[in-house]
């Protein structure tokens, strides 16, 4: 990564979650089977698709155990892509369309299929074991909000299902919200990163394509309130969901034009008024939702054709250009697409995922630019190959270009030579420990250190691969602290990834909080800083600490120091 496009991003709010990069993730839509973006060579970040009603048996075609889904995260995560499901089961749910939704979340029999489906999935994720992204519903949550008239307390089937894991949930839209993030800690699923969509209408305003000299930040809160107790503000779930999702357009923009008689393009240029159908107001928006939520963005589904599409139907015919003009593509990786990017990103936007919503559109297998060329393949790819675009990993600080520490200490030495943190190793391990199969030890070490004169040596050489903390049990850090970490990582090591985590008591059920720092963001023979945050409100800490990763046994010493909040 050292050729990485240095960041001029304004440091959002919240944090990025756990198991996702320090930088913008670009994917693409594919499907199980298709080798296409392994085949591309470009190194791309994401793989998603849909499940709809009947994924649980692969439509008729597996068995009904939620095998398929795995399939399609392990096949992403062997081509080298993080896993990533847009879950749109409602829509296909008996008794209409999305038109019927709050009549389908009222529905017992409906809804007791429907999370139990849900729960598969989530206990098919925790097979998996590694982080992927599932995004809640398309559209599912506006279209309720709506049909409930803003009444997140409207009667829905929740715990009347009988579902064991759901009885302690209110049997309304609010409990059908926070039915995911109850499944998922139910099954123990970790490793999933839930989204929850915000549509663009949801306040009954368009914001986005008619209503936009409406002020936004009355629409942002009127749909933030209705969704708080859903899931987007503390709930008894002790979860809310890790990202918002969101698709600036489901199709090209000259197919709602030319077919639909529609305008939704949107004005690129970079002094548009953000009162005016322009990139401008949504990124604007899409600010707003990031202050007020704290929670960062992931744009999916974004429409594939550009200046150069043929304005004719696909049809999965893949000829050269078939599909429709649209400009969002070449907004983000055209002329002046280093500058769309770290708009967005300062915007809290932390992934772009581009997919045709409908078989007449553009895709990237059409997607012939005025060169010849495939345009996210050789614009998207270039960028990736460079290295991409470093964001905060926090609303607090903004990194240097490469590697940074993502999250520095908030009392850092104020002596380079003398290391005053709280954990600095300089008289003892200060009663830190390990377990699992890859550690065989701990001990103060005066062979490197990051700040004073040692550090704590943790050798490794156990049995197998896997996961082994290294950790201190009963911190003084507090709720709203962020811990950080200075860590040595030697070449050449089998170390996959580390995770640095804190662990609340037994009063907060032993809550674990954590992030996935993969190993490629980090540089070898040198001192990083990795660090992960005291949720606010935590009870005492249990433990604090860092989990290692490795994918095979290896023999070799990393080091851990300065250990401050």
């Amino acid at each position: 990564m050292e050729n990485r496009e240095a960041a001029v991003v304004t440091p959002p709010a919240g944090n990025i979650p756990t198991g996702l990069p320090s930088r913008l993730v670009v994917g693409l839509f594919e499907d199980n089977g298709q080798t296409w973006m392994k085949d591309s060579a470009v190194p791309w970040d994401m793989r998603y698709r849909y499940l709809t009603k009947g994924w649980i048996n692969n439509w008729g075609w597996s068995p009904a155990d939620g095998s398929f889904a795995l399939a399609f995260m392990q096949e992403s995560s062997s081509q080298g892509f993080i896993p990533a499901i847009q879950y749109y089961q409602l829509n296909g749910e008996p008794g209409g369309g999305e038109a019927q939704n709050l009549a389908k979340v009222q529905d017992v029999t409906t809804m007791k299929n429907y999370y139990s489906d849900f729960k598969t999935l989530m206990q098919k994720a925790k097979e998996f074991g590694k982080p992927v992204l599932v995004m809640m519903e398309a559209d599912g949550y506006g279209f309720l909000q709506q049909q409930s008239k803003d009444n997140p307390n409207t009667p829905a089937a929740v715990a009347s299902t009988g579902i064991p894991e759901l009885a302690g949930l209110p049997n309304t839209v609010a409990g059908w919200g926070l039915s995911f993030l109850q499944l998922r800690k139910a099954v123990g699923a970790n490793n999933v990163i839930l989204g929850i969509h915000i549509s663009g209408w949801a306040s009954s305003k368009d914001i986005a394509h008619y209503s936009v000299t409406d002020p936004l930040q009355p629409e942002v809160d009127k749909v933030y309130n209705f969704l708080k107790p859903l899931g987007l503000g503390a709930n008894v779930t002790g979860a809310t969901y890790d990202v918002l999702v969101g698709d600036p357009l489901d199709r090209d923009a000259d197919f709602f034009k030319l077919v639909q008689g529609q305008d939704r393009w949107w004005d690129a240029n970079d002094n548009a008024s953000i009162s005016s159908k322009s990139f401008n107001r949504y990124a604007e928006w899409l600010r707003l939702w990031n202050v007020t939520s704290g929670k960062r963005w992931v744009l999916w589904q974004l429409p594939e054709g550009n200046s150069n599409s043929a304005n004719v139907a696909n049809n999965d015919s893949n000829a050269p250009r078939a599909g429709y003009k649209d400009n969002r593509s070449e907004y983000f990786f055209g002329t002046g697409g280093d500058k769309h990017r770290e708009k967005f990103a300062s915007s809290g936007v932390i992934a772009l995922l581009f997919g045709r919503g409908e078989g007449q559109q553009a895709s990237h297998l059409t997607d012939v630019y005025t060169d010849g060329q495939l345009f996210l393949k050789s614009r998207a790819g270039a960028f990736l190959k460079a290295g991409g675009l470093a964001i905060p990993a926090t609303g607090s600080t903004t990194p240097p270009p490469t590697n940074p520490p993502t999250n520095p200490p908030t009392n850092p030495p104020t002596n380079p030579g003398t290391d005053t943190a709280p954990y600095n190793f300089e008289s003892g391990t200060q009663g830190w420990a390990f377990s699992g199969p890859g550690v065989t030890g701990v001990a103060s070490s005066t062979a490197r250190a990051a700040v004073g004169s040692r550090s704590l040596a943790v050798t490794m050489g156990g049995t197998a691969s896997g996961t082994s903390p290294v950790y201190v049990d009963n911190p003084s850090a507090t709720a709203g602290k962020t811990v950080s970490f200075r860590f040595w990582l030697p070449a050449g090591s089998r170390i996959t990834a580390l995770q640095p985590f804190v662990q609340q008591g037994a009063a907060a059920n032993w809550l674990f909080t954590s992030k996935w720092v993969p190993v490629s963001t980090l540089k070898t023979g040198d001192w990083n800083t990795v660090s992960v945050q005291v949720p606010a409100g935590a009870t005492p800490l249990a433990k604090l600490g860092i989990d290692i990763i490795t994918d095979a046994v290896w023999s070799g010493t990393v080091h851990i120091d300065s250990v401050s909040w």
